[in-house]
């Protein structure tokens, strides 16, 4: 087993269901990796990027806040708000990245370094 499902869904519906190979998520006590195979876990997520490690490319997540569920098959996140960073036309990244950073300064979380996360999601511009 060389794969994991990922599917990230919000209110508004799925935006990403795929098999990856790893996958980098913001949880509430710091980034985690899950591979496949990974134990089971739930937990709070906060702020930040979804990295998403695919077989030839990386693609990233930005989300507000969420909750995730991984078992040693899938990963399933729920986010409240969640912004694809790197799908789609140039034009339609550069609006999402916009879009990205307006969704994590709307955020009121001390904790988090808002500057640390638009860093991140610059590095997919």
């Amino acid at each position: 087993m060389d794969t994991i499902r990922l599917s990230i869904v919000t209110p508004n519906g799925e935006i990403f269901n795929d098999d990856v190979k790893t996958v980098t998520l913001p949880g509430k006590e710091g980034e985690f990796g899950v591979l496949p195979g990974h134990s089971s876990l739930i937990s709070s997520l906060t702020v930040g990027v979804i990295v998403i490690e695919k077989a030839n490319s990386t693609e990233a997540v930005a989300i507000n806040w969420g909750h995730v569920k991984v078992d040693e098959r899938s990963v399933d996140v729920l986010a409240d708000g969640a912004i694809a960073l790197t799908s789609g036309k140039d034009s339609e990244i550069a609006k999402n990245i916009e879009a990205a950073k307006e969704l994590v300064n709307s955020v009121k979380d001390s904790n988090i370094s808002v500057a640390f996360v638009e860093a991140k999601i610059n590095s997919f511009a």
